[in-house]
């Protein structure tokens, strides 16, 4: 289980996720309830609680974690949800389609009989296509989890 944490740690820091960051949403992740209380996070890391303070507001800002109260304590966790990826995806999709839509400008503006034109036209394209699977996939795996979820 270590190796598989460090590689998925590793992972989640070349996707340019901070190294800290990546160690606490490594850990939560391969808990059964990907839910941690700070001192949870303190003791398995091995690490000061406001290295693990700074981490998880950095991840609640992201939208891949939120906090919430342990039942009949004072303390909080921190937890996953199921659709942890989802705000980044989300972000990816919006960038893609402003990318999509400079380049239909791009070639409007250049005319797709130039040169530059006709690589603004090519891309947006492209660009397009991508979006279009995109929103497939998206919809598609929420379907697989509202079929998941109400089989539970």
């Amino acid at each position: 289980m270590r190796d598989f944490t460090e590689s998925f740690t590793a992972l989640l820091v070349q996707q340019g996720l901070p190294r800290m960051e990546a160690r606490v949403l490594a850990c939560l992740y391969i808990t059964d309830h990907g839910a941690l209380t700070a001192a949870d996070l303190v003791q398995r890391l091995r690490v000061s609680p406001a290295s693990v303070s700074h981490a998880v507001a950095f991840l609640e800002q992201q939208g891949m974690v939120r906090r919430e109260r342990v039942p009949g304590a004072r303390r909080e966790r921190y937890v996953l949800d199921d659709e942890i990826w989802l705000p980044s995806l989300l972000a990816a999709l919006q960038m893609n389609d402003a990318l999509a839509a400079a380049s239909q400008r791009g070639a409007e503006i250049l005319g797709t009989a130039t040169p530059a034109g006709a690589r603004f036209e090519s891309s947006a394209e492209l660009l397009l296509l991508v979006s279009e699977a995109f929103r497939q996939v998206m919809e598609q795996w929420r379907q697989s989890l509202a079929a998941r979820n109400a089989g539970r």
